[in-house]
């Protein structure tokens, strides 16, 4: 009997679990060899598109064709498509079969070496490439339809999920916990919390349920492709796609203007350096800075005779009094500790201020409303402004000036996304009084509380929030006075549980002045 080998193949991986492609190929071509009385001495597949060549299970069918080519090997294909989708792939695996000393067979197609064969063998793979080719562009238009209406049409992002939802087909909805680990990554980045990528990156890591490469790590790319797309503020676009700026169907992970931020925040310099080996041993490092030379103290353990010592150091400038003199670590974070203890407010004195809070809260509210109407009129000249752009892009012929109107077009697409997400947003609260509020609040009322949760993630918080710009120590005075935000300035500096209103006696004037004119 004639020796035959199977060769099947479908276009993706996919297609090997769904369905029963390669199934149904083979047993076709079995089928096929019985008939012709061959012996089948192997099967070989691949999960491939058919316009490439080099495919692994092509390639290994091809060494075991070459070293059995005293056999006279027959190849089965169950059909043109699967041996190739494209002509310049169909003839050079013609020539390598060929080569290898093997024939083609097919239930589909006879092969022949005649002019008549030869011509409906290459129409028929010329056929098969433009089936792909039309594949792909009807795939094309299909996924840049769908995401001119608002649909993503690639992989779930991180913290989404596909879900279908009535109407809609496969939709993104969040997928917890990730979305809000994702959430509060572009929040800390957008707001400064974390000032270097690294920062975000590290708080990612600390999550075990986050993905991560083989080596446990949350790659650089990986967070740049994070605070990179605009999906996880609702919003879809796509150069290649040439999909312009659009709401999107999926809920968001922070909104429009945060987003913004982030893109702004990625080109510029970090104002706060963040280094790779600040952790828990030396949380101040960073912030806490020499009264002498205004630099920042280094840290580090030094080897005593039986074990090692934390100390902070003044190692920048030797011209500086306080160069190379050790601070003891207890002795700084002592002190820090007990100025973060005196910064809590008394209550009645904070019972006041959250009544102040709420007064001006109810405000604002009034005025956002009023804001809505300005946004409003906003988008309205947004709108006439990309209007007239069109009308001039249209006209023009010069290759540099439509490049310099589609991009101060894109640019006022972007402005308006922005504002009509502000005006949706103008008419309503995210959040109740208590809800915004009630986090602040606490911490102003105990920043020592989250300092001593000893998380580093936590002191940084309070680092950035009670001291943003740092702070300086002498080795010898000790803590310097601490340029601390407003809501600690007025709330801190009252201290005291016996406050008492002072008599009226003593102050001037102590009796009512009458004046005649």
């Amino acid at each position: 009997m004639d020796k035959a080998l199977i060769y099947c193949r479908v276009s993706t991986k996919r297609q090997t679990t769904e369905g029963a492609g390669l199934a149904s190929q083979a047993t076709r071509c079995r089928e096929f060899a019985r008939h012709r009385h061959m012996d089948v001495i192997g099967q070989f597949e691949d999960s491939e598109s058919g316009s490439l060549i080099d495919r692994p299970g092509m390639q290994a069918m091809l060494k075991f064709a070459r070293a059995h080519r005293k056999d006279n090997l027959t190849i089965i294909i169950d059909d043109l498509s699967r041996l190739a989708r494209g002509i310049s792939a169909h003839l050079n695996l013609r020539k390598k079969i060929a080569e290898a000393g093997a024939k083609l067979a097919s239930p589909s197609l006879s092969f022949g070496e005649d002019s008549d064969s030869l011509l409906i063998e290459h129409l028929l793979a010329s056929v098969s490439q433009h089936h792909r080719q039309k594949n792909a562009e009807q795939t094309r238009n299909r996924r840049r339809a769908r995401m001119l209406n608002g649909y993503w049409v690639h992989f779930a992002p991180i913290g989404y999920k596909y879900a279908s939802k009535p109407g809609h087909g496969k939709v993104l909805v969040r997928n917890e916990p990730l979305a809000s680990i994702v959430a509060e990554g572009l929040e800390g980045y957008a707001s400064g919390r974390f000032q270097l990528r690294a920062e975000v990156k590290r708080y990612f890591e600390q999550f075990p349920e986050f993905p991560k490469n083989a080596k446990g790590e949350v790659t650089n790319e990986h967070v740049n492709r994070i605070l990179s797309r605009v999906i996880y503020a609702a919003h879809i676009q796509s150069d290649i796609m040439d999909v312009s700026l659009r709401p999107a169907q999926n809920e968001p992970l922070v909104s429009l203007a945060t987003f913004q931020k982030i893109q702004h925040r990625m080109q510029e310099k970090p104002k706060i350096p963040a280094r790779k080996n600040l952790n828990e041993d030396f949380p101040l490092r960073g912030a806490v800075r020499c009264a002498d030379c205004d630099n920042p103290l280094t840290a580090c353990w030094t080897k005593g005779r039986s074990k090692h010592y934390p100390y902070y150091y003044c190692f920048t400038s030797k011209r500086c009094e306080s160069y190379g003199k050790a601070i003891r670590r207890e002795k700084i974070e002592g002190e820090f500790e007990a100025l973060l203890h005196t910064l809590e407010p008394s209550v009645p004195l904070f019972k006041t201020a959250s009544r102040m809070f709420e007064t001006w809260w109810n405000y604002r509210q009034a005025q956002i409303a009023q804001r809505g109407k300005a946004l409003e009129d906003e988008i309205h000249k947004l709108n006439t402004k990309i209007e007239q752009l069109m009308d001039r892009l249209v006209e023009t012929d010069s290759d540099s000036m439509v490049k310099a109107y589609e991009s101060r077009i894109k640019k006022f697409e972007t402005d308006r996304a922005v504002l009509v997400e502000k005006s949706g947003q103008s008419l309503r609260p995210r959040r109740s009084f208590d809800a915004a509020l009630r986090t602040s609040l606490d911490f102003i009322a105990k920043p020592h509380k989250l300092w001593s949760s000893g998380r580093l993630s936590d002191r940084h918080a309070v680092l950035k929030l009670v001291v943003p710009g740092g702070f300086q120590y002498h080795r010898n005075t000790g803590l310097r006075t601490t340029d601390t935000p407003l809501p600690f300035k007025v709330l801190g500096g009252f201290t005291s549980k016996r406050l008492q209103l002072a008599e009226r006696v003593g102050f001037e004037p102590t009796c009512q002045v009458t004046l005649t004119i």
